[in-house]
C-alpha cells in the first residue's frame, strides 16, 4: 500500500495492531486515519485501508474505535460493513457515524431507526441529507424529539404522507407541529390540517407563508364559518403559487363563480385569470389573451368554456371593463382607493350580480369608507 506506507512507518502499523496500551494504539489509529482521509487512494490502497479499519473497529479499547470515528466520520473511505459494526457500538462511537457517514444506505438507516432506539434516531435525524425513504421511517417509528429535529431539517425530504403520519402521532406536541409549520414548503392538505392543531401565532405564519383554502383562511380570521361577513378573497390574493392554489380549490369544489366574482371586484385579476384557466382547461397565457381581448367575444368565449353561469356574465364583463379603465395613481392609500372606485363602478352596472354578492360588495365599500374616514381623522 504505497500511499499509506509513505505516510506511516512499519512501526506505526505494528503499534496499531500490537500496541501494548490503548493510548498507544489510539494514537497510531488517529495518525493512520488522518493519512487515509488526506491521501488519494488507489483501488488497491482502499482494499488495504479497509482491512486496517476493520482491525481498528474490532479493537477492545473504546478510545481506539473513537479515534477512528472522530477522524473518518464523514469520509467515504470507511466501508459499509465497518460503518454498520460501529453503528452498533457504544454511543460515543456510533453517534458521529450515524450523523455523518456516507457509508450507510437508506435501508441501513431505516433499519436503525426502527430498531436502534431514540438516541440513534436523533443522530440520524440530524444528518446533512435525509431521503424520503428514511423520513418515512422516522415519521412512523421515530421518537418525538427525533421527528421534530428531522422536520426542522431543511435537507430532509418529507412526503405528504410522512408529514400526515407525524401530525397524527404527535398531534399534541408543540415541537413537532412547529417544526412542520416552519418547513419551507408544505402540501396544502398538511397546511390546512395544521391550522386546526396549532395556536394563533403558528396559524398566522401558515396563512402568510403557505397557500390555504378560503375556508381555512376564514377559520383563522374569525374562528367561525360566516362566509358572508369575512373577505376570503384577500387570502386568495396572498397565495404564493396561484396556479396550485386554484387547482386545489377546484379539486375541493370551492372555485365558485361567486368567489371569482368577489375576487375580481376586489382587484385580484391574477387570481381571476388563473381561476378561469383552471375551470376552462385552457393554458393561462391563452386565457389571459381572451380575458383582456379588446373585442367583445374573447371574454365571453372563455367564460362559457369555464362553465360559469350566464346570468353573471354582465357582472364579470363590467368588472373586467372597470379594471381596464382604472390605473393606480401612486398616491397614499392607492390600492384602497382603486378598489373603492372599482366597487362603485361595478355596482352601478344594471343586473351586475346576485343579491348576496351585492350585499357583500356594499359591505366592502362601507368598510373602505370607514377606513378612509379614520385615516383622515388621524391625519
Amino acid at each position: 500500500m504505497a500511499t499509506t506506507r509513505s505516510a506511516l512507518t512499519e512501526s506505526d502499523i505494528r503499534t496499531l495492531v500490537k500496541g501494548a496500551t490503548p493510548d498507544e494504539r489510539a494514537l497510531a489509529a488517529r495518525k493512520l486515519c488522518t493519512s487515509l482521509d488526506r491521501e488519494i487512494l488507489s483501488d488497491e490502497d482502499r482494499v488495504t485501508a479497509a482491512e486496517i479499519l476493520r482491525v481498528m473497529a474490532a479493537d477492545a479499547a473504546v478510545m481506539v474505535r473513537r479515534a477512528l470515528v472522530e477522524t473518518l466520520k464523514a469520509s467515504p473511505v470507511v466501508p459499509r460493513d465497518v460503518a454498520m459494526k460501529l453503528a452498533r457500538d457504544v454511543e460515543t462511537v456510533c453517534l458521529p457515524m450515524l450523523a455523518f457517514s456516507p457509508a450507510f444506505t437508506d435501508e441501513d438507516l431505516s433499519e436503525i431507526v426502527r430498531l436502534g432506539g431514540p438516541v440513534r434516531q436523533l443522530a440520524i435525524a440530524k444528518r446533512p441529507v435525509l431521503s424520503r425513504a428514511v423520513t418515512d421511517t422516522l415519521a412512523e417509528h421515530g421518537s418525538e424529539r427525533a421527528v421534530s429535529v428531522a422536520c426542522a431539517n431543511d435537507k430532509a425530504d418529507f412526503g405528504e404522507d410522512a408529514l400526515q403520519k407525524a401530525m397524527s402521532r404527535f398531534a399534541e406536541s408543540e415541537k413537532v407541529l412547529a417544526a412542520i409549520a416552519y418547513r419551507n414548503v408544505l402540501p396544502l392538505s398538511v397546511t390546512e390540517r395544521l391550522i386546526t392543531l396549532v395556536g394563533d401565532s403558528l396559524r398566522d405564519h401558515l396563512v402568510s407563508r403557505h397557500a390555504v383554502s378560503p375556508e381555512a383562511a376564514l377559520e383563522v380570521a374569525t374562528g367561525a364559518a360566516e362566509r358572508a361577513t369575512v373577505d376570503l378573497v384577500d387570502q386568495a390574493g396572498r397565495a404564493a403559487d396561484v396556479k396550485s392554489f386554484v387547482a386545489h380549490l377546484n379539486g375541493e369544489k370551492r372555485l365558485t363563480a361567486s368567489l371569482l366574482l368577489r375576487a375580481l371586484a376586489h382587484g385580484h385579476m391574477t387570481f381571476f385569470e388563473w381561476g378561469v384557466a383552471e375551470l376552462a382547461g385552457v393554458p393561462h397565457h391563452r386565457t389571459w389573451l381572451m380575458i383582456h381581448d379588446a373585442g367583445p367575444l374573447g371574454l365571453r368565449a372563455i367564460y362559457e368554456r369555464a362553465g360559469l353561469p350566464a346570468r353573471l356574465f354582465p357582472a364579470f364583463r363590467a368588472a373586467v371593463d372597470a379594471f381596464h379603465a382604472m390605473e393606480f395613481d401612486g398616491g397614499p392609500r392607492d390600492r384602497e382607493r382603486f378598489q373603492e372606485r372599482m366597487l362603485q363602478r361595478f355596482l352601478t352596472q344594471p343586473q351586475a350580480a346576485a343579491r348576496e354578492d351585492v350585499d357583500y360588495l356594499l359591505d366592502r365599500m362601507n368598510r373602505a369608507g370607514a377606513a378612509a374616514r379614520e385615516a383622515v381623522g388621524s391625519a
